[in-house]
């Protein structure tokens, strides 16, 4: 069975490397440190899932996934916001995001939210 894609979105290179090589063994990862044009990197990547700091520059993780979500090619798409402020996790939902995850990672807790994020839109 093939590795499912994930399209991780941060700022920050060493996070890009450690979820790179934390994630890499079931998944295939591509990661981006910037955001230049969401909708065409996300249909280029095509992506299973998408992880996203919140405060990603450029376009701003809000702006990024109301894009995402408002284009019937990318809506079905599942974004994991990520961010070190645990107080805006109410707000990552309110915007859009399908699911939040705190900084400094849990792995064992995010791989579980990625497996049931990914499961829930193949159904």
């Amino acid at each position: 069975m093939a590795k499912k894609k994930l399209l991780i979105y941060d700022d920050e290179l060493d996070i890009l490397e450690v979820m790179k090589i934390m994630l890499s063994k079931e998944y295939d990862v591509v990661t981006r440190s910037n955001v230049t044009d969401v909708i065409g990197e996300v249909l280029d990547v095509n992506p299973d899932l998408i992880l996203m700091d919140i405060w990603i520059p450029e376009i701003g993780g809000d702006k990024a996934v109301a894009s995402l979500k408002n284009d019937e090619r990318t809506q079905g798409i599942p974004i994991v916001y990520f961010s070190a402020n645990t107080e805006i996790e109410r707000y990552a939902r309110e915007s859009g995001a399908d699911g939040f995850i705190s900084k400094p990672f849990d792995m064992k807790k995010v791989k579980e939210c990625l497996t049931r994020l990914i499961e829930n839109s193949q159904n």
